[in-house]
């Protein structure tokens, strides 16, 4: 018996695109899986010329770097499509961004031109907003945390229960804005990207057990950037700057 063929002929990627986009808002709480499902509802209401998989199950070419957890705002999210045709880059921002609810925002979209470009993501910088703890308190755990030796903290996985060591991926911490009594505290966080990852809220359980703060609110996280570390090991810098030629 003859083997059945796949009923698309998938045709070759020509170029390439980068895209940056933003989860804001009550879109925070979207799962990574559910902007799958609007972006590629927004590559079909765009008309975008996206290139498909060969077989008999053809995917959209489209690979997502290193998503932010469920619940928390990003604003420095990315993800690369395969095109078979052209198309200008802010033509397909706007198409694409015009096509996703609000909250889910393309904000720049740059041609691919430079090779592994998840190596580039080495770290994160995380913005945590605390309630109902003061300044002078935070400040102490902060403190104790960048002299801990060893932060476990235990999170459920695929896998169960599991506990490790978050302290090592931590590379800086800091309270930001003037310290006098207010109703939030801002921490700055920057985050190697390990292996297990290490997520914000990993950071933060270990600086609420190492600091014994305790409050009933929960923090309000938010990604600001991720990329290649700097020298000082305190930023990061563009991801797509090895892109724009």
């Amino acid at each position: 018996m003859a083997r059945p063929q796949p009923d698309r002929v998938a045709e070759p990627v020509v170029q390439r695109m980068r895209l940056r986009y933003a989860k804001r808002g009550p879109l925070r709480f979207s799962s990574h899986r559910d902007f799958q499902r609007a972006f590629e509802r927004a590559v079909r209401r765009a008309g975008v010329p996206i290139a498909f998989s060969a077989g008999f199950s053809p995917h959209p070419r489209i690979s997502y770097a290193n998503a932010a957890p469920t619940g928390i705002a990003s604003e420095a999210e990315y993800l690369e499509i395969g095109l078979t045709h052209p198309v200008p880059p802010e033509q397909l921002r706007a198409a694409l961004d015009a096509a996703l609810p609000p909250g889910m925002d393309i904000i720049e979209a740059v041609v691919a031109h430079a090779p592994d470009f998840a190596d580039r993501l080495q770290a994160s910088i995380w913005q945590a907003e605390l309630f109902d703890l003061s300044p002078s308190a935070v400040e102490l755990a902060v403190a104790a945390l960048l002299a801990a030796p060893a932060a476990e903290v235990t999170r459920m996985t695929k896998q169960g229960l599991r506990t490790f060591d978050a302290r090592p991926a931590l590379l800086g911490i800091e309270l930001e804005g003037d310290q006098q009594p207010v109703a939030s505290v801002i921490l700055r966080l920057v985050v190697r990207h390990t292996i297990p990852a290490v997520r914000p809220d990993d950071i933060l359980q270990a600086l609420f057990s190492v600091g014994s703060l305790q409050t009933r609110t929960p923090p309000r996280v938010m990604r600001r950037s991720q990329g290649p570390l700097l020298d000082d090991a305190r930023d990061v810098g563009d991801p797509l700057a090895a892109d724009r030629v």
